[in-house]
């Protein structure tokens, strides 16, 4: 199928809809460029610690976190935070849920020598595993939402072991998706999809039960290196501060999207707005005869990243390439997923407008190549 040229009538106002790094605004683009004076300057200093505090409590805001729960941040992301949650949240055994590639590597993660081997429940790809309670088990860990795969699952607890916890991934989730904080010990993300920042930092919002084991372990004979110890990151946090330096940029460009989603209604208003676009995609997707979605099961159904399986007479690679030579970018699928299929993101900051103009785009060009 050649590149066509898609009608300017027909395109978004802005093509972006990769699933991370994720659109930013120019809004907060203006924001970073107001605050320039804090770059290279000391992260020990008022400005840095201060900025630190205004993220910590916005998130706590968006969040709406419960009596207790702290806002914990770290150097890194959520890679660096697997090995963290390994050494210092999971005493002897996880139970981790796979359903796409961020369970399948806290799965990985949580296979270390001195822990007893995890009990994994995958799921075929496009569908979720459910967690159940199993003796000896004290974190039950899994995404909020699979960037890979596009499937969602609830935050909730494991009913029959009240001792454990439920430590949720909310990377590709938080800031687009609604919850109750209650439901989880640990929600953790790294801020480069719905809240449209950079990356080299993550943020965990933390309850008492999860900060009481922290400080167990961390107090135990366990060998913790000093940047996976995640009482080294509760300690700086509540100085507003990490162990390193942090990411200045990251953290100017979350401040502004925080407040801006803060300002518009929070969680609420950002799910709402998620929801909008995901649903235009999977309606669409269901009304035409060459496309489906990816997962068949509506209640699985991400309302963040989008995955839409197209029939064999059409090839999604080239509808992507002719996209992409429009100005239409990043709506090829997970590399290691190998289908005909097209991932969109539908993040908080992308208009649902764009959305509906890209379902427009994307008729046009399997027309002109039929």
């Amino acid at each position: 199928m050649p590149a066509e040229s898609i009608p300017s009538s027909l395109l978004p106002a802005d093509g972006r809809f990769g699933c991370g790094p994720s659109k930013i605004r120019d809004e907060q683009l203006d924001h970073l460029l107001r605050h320039r004076d804090i770059l290279g300057t000391s992260h020990r200093q008022a400005p840095v610690k201060d900025l630190v505090g205004r993220v910590r409590a916005g998130l706590a805001d968006l969040l709406r976190a419960p009596e207790g729960y702290e806002i914990v941040l770290g150097n890194g992301g959520s890679t660096a935070f697997w090995d963290a949650a390994t050494h210092s949240l999971i005493e002897r055994r996880s139970q981790n849920l796979v359903f796409g590639e961020f369970g399948q590597k806290f799965a990985s993660a949580a296979s270390a020598p001195f822990l007893e081997a995890p009990d994994v429940r995958k799921a075929v790809a496009g569908s979720r595993s459910e967690p159940a309670a199993v003796a000896g088990v004290d974190v039950y860990a899994w995404p909020h939402n699979e960037t890979s795969t596009g499937v969602m699952a609830p935050v909730t607890r494991v009913t029959g072991d009240p001792g454990a916890l439920t430590v949720i991934d909310g990377t590709s989730a938080a800031g687009g998706i609604d919850f109750d904080a209650a439901e989880c010990d640990v929600y953790y993300f790294a801020p480069q999809k719905n809240l449209a920042s950079d990356g080299g930092l993550w943020f965990a919002l933390f309850s008492p039960a999860a900060l009481e084991r922290v400080e167990r372990i961390a107090a135990s004979d366990r060998y913790i290196p000093e940047f996976l110890s995640l009482k080294n990151a509760v300690d700086n946090s509540r100085l507003n501060q990490t162990l390193n330096t942090p990411a200045l940029s990251t953290l100017l460009l979350l401040e502004a999207q925080l407040d801006w989603l803060n300002a518009s209604g929070g969680l609420s208003f950002a799910a709402a707005r998620t929801l909008e676009s995901s649903s235009a995609l999977y309606d669409w997707a269901e009304s035409v005869e060459y496309a489906a979605p990816f997962v068949a099961d509506p209640a699985h159904r991400s309302q963040v990243v989008v995955t839409i399986d197209f029939d064999d007479t059409i090839d999604a690679s080239a509808v992507a390439s002719a996209l992409r030579a429009n100005g239409i970018v990043d709506t090829e699928p997970y590399r290691k997923l190998g289908r005909n299929q097209l991932r969109v993101a539908t993040f908080a900051a992308i208009d649902p407008a764009d959305v509906r103009a890209l379902i427009g785009a994307i008729e046009h060009v399997v027309n002109a190549g039929s």
